[in-house]
């Protein structure tokens, strides 16, 4: 037999004419008459009389393999016919080799879920079960085993391997159309391909785990697929591996369509929002990554979500606070939206998974195009949120963009629920944190809390003389007549006007307290420290124009005061006691005034109450 035209190193990277040697004795002998797209790989097992060939591929391109055969050997020395399954493109030539074919010996090896369909090409050539000889064939200097990997394309569709040169016929598993005209994978590019091939291809990812598990079990040191590239060993583990994470069962997304580009770019797409979901546990991360998403088939400009606590609270996540969730009052036509029933909602919206409003700015919004997803709580039926997505203009949305808010929706339940949990545990927190250091009765701060904020504001005091902190301490006069005569109820009254009146006073940066009973100070800080008699003065006055309604109406109420201004290394004690001691000089000269307190230090023994 003349081999003059048949190469035989396999790093042939263009489509050949001939056949081409991927091992020893091992050839690949396919056709490609109908272009790069459509080629078919066969291969041929060199073993004299008991040769073989994989997958002998279409009726039509039967004239080209065999021509690639004869360049070998004679065709009347192959014996064996490995289908791999049953489909046109890989069995529609058997009639024709059935008509070459004379010797009794020979047979059609592939699984008995196969052999039903093959015989329906009304063969004569008789069929060798895999399963029923121990999934393995033994040729005169090699011996095949077979790999059961079903579903993959049809259900008793397997791969053989051959253990002398590694190399994995492979069927439909490992392969892909790529269009380009070359034989072998060069680099990891190679995948692309596969993945695509693979996702409308296989099932479901149990299905193709399975299949790989069977392959991983041998030592494979080369894949030839019937379509695509064949892989050689630098990247067989390498295209393993990424297999195992290819989501499958692409056709289950399609609805009307298939176009599997379309639908591979779709499943990415909704890849990518499930990885999302998975891998970040900061929402502020999942809000900016779903954006990007969006922003692939979306004109997105913001993504946003309002929450409805049990409380009524609605919570508004959104990039301006950084996705922390701050109580808003959401635009009336998302607050109408709270509390729909699922029932209601899929009749309202036809059936969709979103609604598309716009929403003024005299309703709260900013004259945009909104798409509104809604967000049911898990084993509950009524809306509880929405993600609002600003579009940069309106939209007419595809089947594409309706599946992938579809997803959207029901992944980002589960994240907004969860953050909500947070953000509420976290405004529980602070809601505990404010009843610690706020007074209950007149909202001023706590002597507790007042300590610690007096001593950082001292220590910066100490290392910068400039940062002054002054004290106006008030005591109500003749309180306790007060309570003997209107009662201790009208008497809290009188406390929380005054402390109204001192809250109302106070600046940003001051320090209101209620140190106890009627008593009350304002720490002042900074430039205005300075200014505290003049302060002391003003609360003096405004509390003496309070007016009382009720039985309190021809009540006056008065106030003494002391103020003090604090000396650098001063304690809290002491600060306080000197201004207490001005205080009571205050009440001692006949109340209704304010004293300053002398500029001598003093040791202190003002009490906090602390232990």
């Amino acid at each position: 037999m003349d081999r003059s035209a048949v190469a035989s190193e396999p790093i042939e990277t263009r489509l050949p004419q001939h056949g081409v040697q991927i091992a020893e004795r091992l050839w690949w002998v396919g056709n490609c008459a109908g272009g790069a797209e459509t080629a078919h790989h066969t291969y041929l097992i060199e073993a004299g009389d008991q040769s073989l060939l994989v997958d002998p591929g279409p009726a039509s391109g039967f004239g080209e393999l065999l021509h690639r055969v004869e360049a070998l050997l004679p065709f009347s020395h192959i014996r064996w016919f490995v289908c791999h399954h049953p489909g046109p493109d890989t069995a529609s030539s058997l009639p024709l080799i059935a008509q070459r074919v004379e010797r009794a010996d020979a047979c059609i090896v592939t699984h008995r879920q196969s052999a039903d369909l093959i015989a329906a090409y009304g063969m004569t050539i008789p069929v060798w079960l895999v399963e029923e000889h121990q999934w393995r064939l033994q040729l005169p200097d090699r011996r095949l085993r077979f790999l059961f990997t079903p579903y993959i394309r049809s259900p008793g569709a397997f791969c053989t391997f051959d253990e002398r040169s590694g190399v994995l016929f492979s069927g439909d598993l490992f392969a892909g159309v790529t269009g380009a005209g070359t034989l072998f994978a060069g680099d990891e590019t190679c995948f692309e391909p596969i993945r695509a091939y693979h996702e409308y291809l296989v099932p479901s990812r149990e299905v193709l785990g399975y299949a790989l598990s069977r392959v991983e079990a041998h030592r494979v040191r080369q894949i030839a697929p019937r379509r695509g590239l064949l892989i050689p060993e630098p990247l067989v583990e390498y295209v393993i591996d990424k297999l195992k994470g290819v989501e499958c069962g692409l056709y289950l997304l399609a609805r009307e369509s298939t176009d599997v580009q379309r639908l591979s770019r779709l499943n990415g797409l909704l890849k990518e929002i499930t990885s999302t979901m998975i891998v970040s546990r900061d929402f502020r991360e999942i809000a900016g990554r779903l954006l990007a998403i969006l922003q692939q088939v979306f004109p997105a400009t913001l993504l946003e979500f309002y929450v409805q606590l049990e409380d009524d609270t609605v919570l508004h996540l959104a990039p301006a606070s950084r996705y922390r969730g701050v109580a808003a009052s959401p635009p009336l036509k998302i607050s109408r939206m709270f509390g729909i029933h699922r029932r209601h909602w899929q009749t309202q919206s036809g059936g969709r998974s979103y609604e598309l409003v716009q929403v003024s700015r005299e309703e709260g919004g900013d004259d945009s195009h909104w798409l509104v997803l809604p967000l049911f709580k898990r084993g509950e039926e009524w809306m509880y949120g929405v993600a609002v997505v600003h579009l940069q203009e309106t939209v007419e949305l595809t089947d594409e963009m309706e599946q992938m808010t579809r997803e959207m929706s029901s992944s980002l339940q589960v994240a907004v629920e969860r953050e909500t949990i947070y953000r509420r545990i976290e405004l529980e927190r602070q809601r505990f944190y404010e009843r610690s250091i706020r007074d209950a009765l007149t909202g001023l701060f706590t002597r507790f809390y007042m300590e610690d904020t007096l001593r950082r504001l001292f220590e910066i005091h100490d290392r910068n003389g400039n940062t002054q902190v002054a004290l106006a301490m008030l005591d109500i006069d003749h309180f306790k007549r007060i309570n003997d005569s209107y009662g201790h109820v009208q008497g809290d009254e009188v406390l929380r006007q005054v402390a109204r009146v001192i809250r109302a006073d106070a600046r940003a940066g001051d320090l209101p307290v209620r140190l106890g009973g009627e008593e009350f100070g304002i720490f002042v800080v900074g430039d205005s420290a300075a200014e505290i008699p003049a302060i002391a003065e003003r609360l003096r006055r405004r509390v003496m124009a309070i007016r009382f309604q009720g039985s309190l109406s021809r009540l006056r109420v008065t106030v003494s005061v002391g103020a003090a201004v604090r000396q650098q290394g001063e304690s809290i004690p002491g600060f306080i006691e000197r201004a207490d001691l001005a205080l009571y000089r205050a009440k001692k000269q006949g109340r209704n005034r304010v004293f300053l307190a002398d500029r001598a230090g003093h040791p202190g023994q003002w009490s906090l109450g602390f232990e």
